[in-house]
């Protein structure tokens, strides 16, 4: 999770959210990612699916079996539908997003039934510093 919040703050550096994603297999880091949506103009640029897409090429198959995503912000409802899709079987992310997130605040789409694929999800880890980033980020922008 160290990794996904080095990504957000390299993200946070050059003017993007601070949304850090890292993708692991077997102890190997496959993908790193951050944000990329406003020096892109590409409202799909988010951490989670830049490092899936990453993944995917690195290995090979768009199935990401046996890896762990780790993301610092809850994963939305596009990135939720593409962990799911990409056959992702855990994720771990930071702090909750009241706003737009569905991996169990607003929705939960990575643990729908309705699925024919859910997601082992954990939350909370490194949850203050990532809270804190993001307060920070916004903040610095409103002033």
């Amino acid at each position: 999770m160290r990794k996904a919040l080095e990504m957000a703050c390299q993200g946070a550096a050059i003017g993007e959210v601070p949304v850090g994603a890292i993708i692991v297999k077997e102890g190997m880091v496959l993908a790193r990612a951050h944000n990329q949506r406003e020096h892109t103009n590409d409202p799909t640029a988010h951490a989670e699916l830049i490092a899936i897409r990453v993944a995917a090429s690195s290995i090979g198959d768009w199935r990401l079996i046996d890896t762990t995503l780790y993301v610092t912000l809850e994963p939305c409802s596009m990135c939720s539908g593409a962990i799911v899709l990409a056959r992702i079987p855990r994720v771990v992310y930071a702090t909750s997003d009241p706003k737009a997130g569905a991996a169990g605040t607003l929705f939960n789409l990575l643990q729908d039934k309705r699925l024919n694929h859910q997601v082992d999800v954990t939350q909370g880890v490194l949850a203050a510093e990532s809270s804190r980033l993001l307060k920070s980020f916004f903040r610095d922008r409103r002033s």
